[in-house]
Parts: C-alpha cells; sequence; structure tokens
C-alpha cells in the first residue's frame, strides 16, 4: 500500500486505498485470493451455511426462467452470477437444479463472472467435478460481446464496490483521503469535492430528496458513497439482452443511511469473524464493506436501463419460499441424522435472523421483458410502489 501512496505523491481517494485494499492482484484481499468465506473464514455468507439457501432460491430463479419470451427455442438460458465468492451458490445450484427441473437442465448453463484470479482459482478447484449443467467463468466485457438471456445473481457484491468517504467539515462536506503519516502508516485527511463527484452527488441527492449532511450533523459526521455503482449497472447491462437482476445486501432507505444519528456511516472492517475495526489495519488482510442506500442503487440502475422491481428483506423472501415447511420438515429425519437436522436447523434460522442475514434486502431489476411474472417472492408491495 505504501508504494501505491509514494507513487500517487503521499495521498489517495479513499475509493483507491479500498480498490487496492480489496483487488490488487498480489496483496488485496479478494485479488490475491486471500479471502476466506466461511464458518471457519472471516466472515459467513447465506451459501456458506448449507445448501438449503440455493434450495430455496432456485423456485424463484426458476420462475424467472421460465416467464422470458424465446423466439428461438435453441436459444439458451443463463444462471450468471457476478462474484461468485468460494463457488457454494454455483455448487449448490447446480446441485438442485439437477433434481428440480431435469428437463431445463439442456437449455441452462451457469456462467461465474469473477474479476479476482485468486478468487477464480479457489471457485475452479470447487466446483471442478460439477457436471449437471455447462459451467463457464468469464468477464463482464466477454458477456457484452455475447449478451445473454437469462437471470443475473449479485450476492454480497455490491456492498465491496469502493466507496467515497464523505466527511463534514467547517461547515462544508469533505472527501476523505488516504496517506501516510510520519512513521509510515496510514492516515485519514480530507479534500474539497473535485466537480464530477460535486455534481454527481448533487444530480442524485435532488432526484431521490436525499438531503447531505442531514439536519443536525455534527462535526466529523462521515458516511459513505458509491460512485462506482452507475458504472456497474452500465455493465451489466450491456451483458444482458433479457433478463432479471437479483441483488442481494445489506441496504437501507435514504432516510435511514444518512441520518445524523449515524455518525461514522456503515463501513465496516471484516477478518476473522470479527467486525468494527480500523479499515487501515492491515490492508489486504481484511475485507471492507458498506451498505447500500436503496434510493442510490435505484438511480444507477434506471439510469443505465434497468427497470426498478420489487424488493424484500431476504427473511421474508426465504418464508414465501418455503423456509418454514423446510423447518417442519427436519423433524422428519431419522434419529441417526440428528446431528444434521440441528446443524441445518441453526443454519436455516440464521438465514432469517432480522438482527443478521434475514436483514439482507432482495433487490430486482429487469431490462428487456415485459412487466408480468417477474415477482419477487415476499416482496411486500408491487414494483409500482417502490418507484413512488
Amino acid at each position: 500500500m505504501a508504494t501505491h501512496l509514494h507513487q500517487a505523491g503521499g495521498a489517495i481517494p479513499f475509493s483507491r486505498f479500498m480498490d487496492l485494499a480489496l483487488n490488487e492482484p498480489e496483496h488485496g484481499y479478494y485479488g490475491s485470493g486471500r479471502a476466506r468465506i466461511g464458518a471457519q473464514g472471516d466472515f459467513v455468507t447465506s451459501p456458506s451455511l448449507g445448501s438449503d439457501f440455493a434450495a430455496l432460491l432456485a423456485p424463484q430463479l426458476l420462475a424467472w426462467l421460465a416467464a422470458i419470451p424465446q423466439t428461438d427455442p435453441d436459444q439458451r438460458l443463463s444462471i450468471v452470477e457476478i462474484g461468485p465468492g468460494e463457488g457454494h451458490l454455483a455448487r449448490d445450484l447446480s446441485a438442485v437444479l439437477r433434481d428440480a427441473a431435469p428437463e431445463l437442465l439442456g437449455q441452462i448453463e451457469m456462467v461465474l463472472v469473477e474479476a479476482n484470479p485468486g478468487m477464480r482459482r479457489r471457485q475452479q478447484a470447487l466446483l471442478q467435478e460439477v457436471d449437471d449443467l455447462p459451467l463457464r467463468w468469464c468477464s463482464l466485457d466477454e458477456l457484452r460481446r455475447d449478451p445473454v438471456h437469462g437471470v443475473v445473481i449479485a450476492h454480497e457484491l455490491l456492498d465491496a464496490l469502493p466507496v467515497e468517504r464523505l466527511i463534514w467539515r467547517e461547515g462544508s462536506l469533505q472527501q476523505q483521503w488516504v496517506a501516510l503519516d510520519p512513521n509510515g502508516g496510514l492516515r485519514s485527511t480530507h479534500r474539497p469535492f473535485p466537480d464530477r463527484l460535486h455534481q454527481e452527488i448533487k444530480r442524485v441527492c435532488s432526484q431521490g430528496g436525499i438531503q447531505l449532511p442531514p439536519p443536525d450533523a455534527e462535526e466529523g459526521w462521515t458516511t459513505e458513497w458509491n460512485s462506482a455503482l452507475p458504472d456497474w449497472f452500465a455493465a451489466a447491462a450491456a451483458a444482458v439482452d433479457a433478463g432479471v437482476l437479483l441483488v442481494i445486501d445489506y441496504a437501507l432507505e435514504a432516510q435511514r443511511y444518512y441520518t445524523a444519528r449515524r455518525s461514522d456511516g456503515t463501513l465496516m472492517a471484516v477478518c476473522a469473524q470479527q467486525a468494527g475495526l480500523s479499515p487501515f489495519d492491515q490492508p489486504g488482510e481484511q475485507d471492507l464493506t458498506a451498505h447500500l442506500c436503496i434510493e442510490v442503487v435505484d438511480e444507477a440502475a434506471q439510469r443505465n436501463g434497468w427497470l426498478v422491481g420489487d424488493q424484500a428483506k431476504q427473511g421474508e423472501a426465504l418464508l414465501a419460499l418455503g423456509l418454514a415447511q423446510r423447518l417442519h420438515g427436519l423433524q422428519q429425519l431419522p434419529g441417526q441424522h440428528l446431528a444434521e437436522a440441528l446443524q441445518r436447523r441453526e443454519a436455516l434460522l440464521r438465514l432469517v435472523d432480522p438482527a443478521g442475514l434475514g436483514a439482507f434486502r432482495w433487490l430486482t431489476y429487469r431490462r428487456g421483458l415485459p412487466e408480468g411474472g417477474f415477482s419477487l417472492s415476499g416482496a411486500p408491495g408491487s414494483s409500482e410502489s417502490r418507484r413512488d
């Protein structure tokens, strides 16, 4: 990190620091393949808790795939996962689809989009024996040259896009930078916004009714701004001719995200199942993540050709997809499977825990598709109500 800072003149915007800390090929947390996901790793994800998550998600994906109009009977339907982590979801989905929709296996392919070579190697090792359906890795640029029809999943991906940190100082919002201190460590500093960032924030806040800073923000109030979202949605749109995009992530409405009470934003550094660490400690050795602001995500999606669909909390969506029935079914397992039943019960309850994974938001977007047939299980209202 010090080398990059020296090359940049001693200081870089926080977004650049976060990008290097996560994605630098040799030393980045994801870029090097150092990230460890699961109960024995740095953090858990829903797919890492077991195959039940994929089994619950699969009917939703199949319903969407079945509703996609096809003019060519030989046209392939794709399930695209962008940022597949360890590959747990792809592995489990392939097994579930084999049993749930054997008649569709010849028509479906799994496409994994992984930008970091270290993580791709780990996924390939885990998935080398998957032969239930065609599986390939590619980049978004490669998909742009041959766009797909199908479903795109971005599971705990957008929260790792590099964010700007905004600080309220002496009556104005400033951009956080990261600089070297005299001892070679890292410290926070701040500078006025560049004009591009200022205009972007002004435009999105005006459209979404967001006030930055919020009333009563005190000196030093800090938050995040995700300037990487528009480019990401543009790249995803170019890769999809017709399809549904499912974003699963920690996300908050603007009135909860940009509030004076949230004085230090949502940024978290996570390592060895511990959160709340300093983002400047051991860059490249820990995960960095920031919640999404739903209105900012929606604006970036709409600006790049996506129609905003339904949303639901993960707990609501999974219950609508049969999680309670799955829990009940565990009681029918033979006594010799008690340990398995208890482990799966604990995992299922964690998936809907309102203080944890159950609070994840499922946000849907679509492009190139008619309006009907693409609702989200567990969504409390229609897509029209979300756009209001």
